[in-house]
């Protein structure tokens, strides 16, 4: 049954190959059919067999627009073969930095029968795919020795005749939390997808679409000019008549390569696939809540982690503590985990780090002043704790601003200063104080923006919030919109890019525009009434660490926390809601009053 499914998939999508093509022919059969026809009108006009009044007006303005419609064509081919095809950013893997990798591969590519893969890249994504490298636009110069093939040696010397063999692109988690017989159970499907890949009609049909592609994008950019503009446009149009027609039989062909491909690996480790399939599951839960959670906040105060995959492990890790449905995945930690593949794992990890950083948060392509890496060691101290006092200093700017009293709490000595009394005074009142000014230059329009949609917002859960935290909350999202706006138009958007690492290739830059950045955003922007909350949050935490010797952590899962006697505080969050959605501080304060925090005492603040 195997063996059917395989000529079965592979027979439709030879035939869809084929649609395509035929496809391509009858569009150059149509670009030639005016010349032949102007050729028919000038030989019988030569032999006088198509002679007579009016036949020279005939075959002159049947010859001209022949011409015209030949320079059309040879436009439009022009525009297809010279586009550049997108190409997924990606750090590439040389045969010398991952040989055990490359010998892995390469011997599941001869169990499958199958030509090997010409080089291997890593995505700091849980997928894996094969990619056509071979446009010259993605191909780098080769030695003279014909001997190196692009990211480094060939898969094996059987295999350096198929220069047009695709790239295999590997998940980064991946290596990381899977071991290696999961690793090579996963790659299966995709390595097997190498062999329909080699046949030369869904090779041509895959070339064909990707250049109609490419030149639906490039036609798509803005033009320099009114008659470039409609040349490309007529160029386009045409691309995308062409690019309609292929759709549903590329989608089909690309549909049976994936078929003969998964048929084709059901003879290779068929029972631990099911077992890598629930990895896959995994991994990807694990790595989204790790780049939610953990790397986000550090994005956002310029500061990129170096060592991701390393915490997706750590992050999966303390999962399978905590959910009794991965209790099972922890002995299997005792296995050799696939990054053991890499001679240098650690260059690699940082690689995909900082790429990571720019699809998911677009920040620049090189460490500098305001854009360095951390380590998870130095994480609590370098990003939480900054992170904390930064957005506490935002809080009391805009109190400021709105305001608000900086004089400490009746009955207390304290001098004044930014107190967490301060705040929670502020959200508690149910009106302004005498004399509390609601507008300043520049906060006025945002203070009183919330009043202009009829009263307070309402959270997600239709719950009203008090007016002083609805308005809080507005000046807050427009505060911190201003602030983004100046860091991206700063002189760190526009770093340069980044150098290739000790015996490792840089990221696949060169090929995609910093100014589409970032490409895949992570979470649209908060709600004013989440900001609200992690400013308050952060207030509380601050206070914590200056008076109670509370300290800043990291959870892998929940990203940044605070640690009270070395024990993760989680009941945080309720007490802080109450005070802002209902203008309630007794949880907040009995909270405090617990733990020993001197919310009159000033915090210290960046």
């Amino acid at each position: 049954m195997s063996g059917m499914g395989v000529e079965l998939g592979a027979h439709t999508a030879r035939s869809r190959a084929l649609a395509v093509l035929r496809i391509r022919s009858r569009a150059l059969a149509l670009a030639l059919l005016p010349a032949a026809v102007a050729v028919v009108l000038l030989v019988g006009g030569s032999t006088g067999h198509i002679d007579g009044p009016g036949w020279g007006v005939v075959r002159a303005v049947v010859t001209g627009f022949a011409v015209f419609v030949l320079l059309c064509a040879v436009g439009v081919a022009l525009l297809v073969a010279r586009s550049r095809p997108a190409m997924s950013p990606t750090v590439p893997v040389a045969e010398e930095s991952a040989p055990d990798l490359y010998r892995m591969v390469r011997d599941l590519a001869e169990r499958l029968e199958v030509p090997a893969p010409s080089a291997i890249a890593l995505t700091p994504d849980c997928d894996s795919w094969l990619e056509d490298r071979t446009h010259p636009a993605h191909t780098p110069p080769r030695p003279e020795s014909g001997d190196e093939m692009e990211g480094g040696r060939g898969l094996g010397l059987a295999h350096r005749r198929t220069p047009a063999a695709p790239v295999l692109v590997i998940g980064s988690p991946f290596l990381w939390w899977m071991r290696v017989g999961e690793l090579r159970a996963v790659l299966a499907p995709v390595v097997a997808g190498t062999g329909p890949s080699a046949h030369p009609d869904i090779a041509a049909a895959r070339r064909f679409v990707r250049g109609l592609d490419a030149a639906v994008a490039v036609a798509s950019e803005p033009s320099r000019g009114p008659l470039t503009g409609m040349v490309l446009g007529v160029a386009g149009w045409v691309a995308r008549v062409m690019l309609r027609g292929c759709r549903v039989h590329a989608a089909e062909m690309e549909r049976g390569v994936a078929t003969a491909a998964a048929e084709r690996a059901q003879t290779v480790d068929y029972g631990l696939r099911i077992v890598a399939q629930e990895q896959v599951g995994l991994a990807y839960a694990g790595w989204d809540r790790l780049l939610t959670r953990v790397a986000l906040p550090a994005w956002r105060m310029g500061r990129w982690p170096s060592r991701l995959d390393a915490g997706v492990v750590a992050a999966l890790t303390e999962l399978s503590r905590r959910d009794r449905l991965a209790e099972g995945f922890t002995s299997r930690l005792g296995e050799r985990p696939a990054c053991d593949l890499l001679e240098e794992p650690g260059a690699i990890d940082e690689a995909t780090s900082l790429l990571a950083a720019r699809l998911f948060h677009g920040g620049p392509a090189e460490t500098g002043p305001d854009w360095a890496p951390v380590d998870w060691a130095e994480y609590p101290d370098e990003v939480v704790d900054r992170k904390w006092r930064t957005d506490a200093a935002r809080l009391h700017r805009v109190l400021d601003g709105l305001g608000v009293s900086r004089t400490a709490g009746p009955g207390t000595s304290e001098p004044e200063g930014p107190t967490l009394d301060r705040v929670m005074d502020h959200l508690t009142s149910a009106a302004p104080p005498e004399g509390e000014q609601r507008t300043t230059e520049g906060t006025d329009t945002d203070a009183t923006a919330y009043e202009a949609d009829g009263g307070p917002e309402s959270d997600e859960d239709g719950v009203p919030a008090t007016e002083r935290s609805a308005a809080l909350a507005a000046v807050l999202s427009a505060e911190l919109a201003r602030e983004e706006a100046a860091t991206t138009a700063g002189p760190t958007g526009s770093a340069a890019p980044s150098t290739a690492s000790a015996g490792q290739g840089g990221p696949d830059l060169a090929l995609w525009d910093d100014g589409a950045l970032p490409l895949f955003p992570l979470q649209p922007p908060r709600t004013g009434r989440e900001l609200l909350g992690d400013h308050v949050t952060a207030m509380v935490c601050c206070a914590a660490m200056d008076t109670a010797g509370a300290m800043p952590g990291l959870d892998w899962l929940d990203g940044p926390s605070l640690l009270v006697d070395g024990e993760r505080s989680a009941d945080l969050g309720p007490r802080v809601l109450s005070l802002i959605e209902e203008g309630d501080p007794a949880p907040l304060r009995a909270w405090l009053l617990d733990l020993g925090v001197r919310a009159e005492k000033p915090v210290r603040l960046v």
